[in-house]
C-alpha cells in the first residue's frame, strides 16, 4: 500500500501562515518572484493569489507547491527545533542606557507605562518588529524591567527575541532602535526585517 503524503501547504495557504509557520519556506518563494512576503497585503493572500498577482501560471503554481512542501519536509521548522519554553525567569533583553534614556523620553511624552515590543510576519525577510507604548500587560505577556523601563513582549515574540539587545542609534541616514537579535538567521538590507 503506498502511503500518500498529505501537503503542509496548500495553493490556499494564505502567504502570511507559510511565513509564520515555515520560515524556512521563504528562500523558495522568493526564488519563484514572490520577493513581497512582507508587504502589507501578502499575509492576508492566499498563495495563488500571490503568486498570479506576480503574473505566475497554474502550472508554476502547482510546481512551486511541490517544492515547498519538499522543502519543509525535508528541514525541521524553527518552531519545531525551538524545545525551551521562554517563560520570565529565563527570558533575558539587554538595553542599552542610550536606548533606555529615549523609551524615557517617550513614555513620559506619551504618558505612557511600557514599551511594547513584538515579531509579527512581515518585512521583506519573513519577519518584523513591531514597537509601541502601552499601558497595560497582557495575560501572555512577559514583562521586562532593565534600566529603569518597562518592556512588555508576548510569549511567542519572546521565543525570537530571547537573548536580544536594543540600542538607540544615531547615523547620518537618521536615528531609531536597532534590535541585536541572535535568533534571526538572516536579516534584510534594510535592517528591519530577519528570519
Amino acid at each position: 500500500m503506498v502511503q500518500e503524503q498529505i501537503q503542509k501547504i496548500t495553493k490556499d495557504t494564505t502567504i502570511g501562515e507559510i511565513v509564520e509557520k515555515y520560515p524556512q519556506a521563504i528562500e523558495t518563494l522568493m526564488s519563484y518572484g514572490v520577493h513581497c512576503v512582507g508587504c502589507h497585503v501578502s499575509p492576508f493572500e492566499s498563495l495563488e493569489a500571490g503568486f498570479k498577482g506576480h503574473g505566475i501560471d497554474d502550472a508554476t503554481i502547482e510546481e512551486a507547491v511541490k517544492k515547498l512542501n519538499e522543502i519543509i519536509e525535508s528541514s525541521p521548522s524553527v518552531q519545531e527545533s525551538d524545545n525551551q519554553e521562554v517563560t520570565s525567569e529565563n527570558a533575558k533583553i539587554t538595553v542599552t542606557k542610550k536606548a533606555a534614556e529615549k523609551i524615557k523620553e517617550l513614555i513620559s511624552q506619551e504618558k505612557k507605562k511600557a514599551l511594547r515590543i513584538s515579531v509579527v510576519p512581515g518585512g521583506c525577510s519573513g519577519y518584523k518588529y513591531g514597537m509601541e507604548l502601552d499601558d497595560n500587560a497582557q495575560s501572555e505577556d512577559i514583562t521586562i524591567k532593565e534600566n529603569g523601563i518597562q518592556i512588555f513582549i508576548d510569549k511567542k515574540s519572546m521565543q525570537k527575541l530571547n537573548g536580544s539587545g536594543i540600542d538607540y542609534v544615531e547615523t547620518i541616514q537618521g536615528s531609531g532602535f536597532k534590535i541585536s537579535n541572535p535568533n534571526a538567521a538572516k536579516s534584510c538590507g534594510c535592517g528591519n526585517s530577519f528570519r
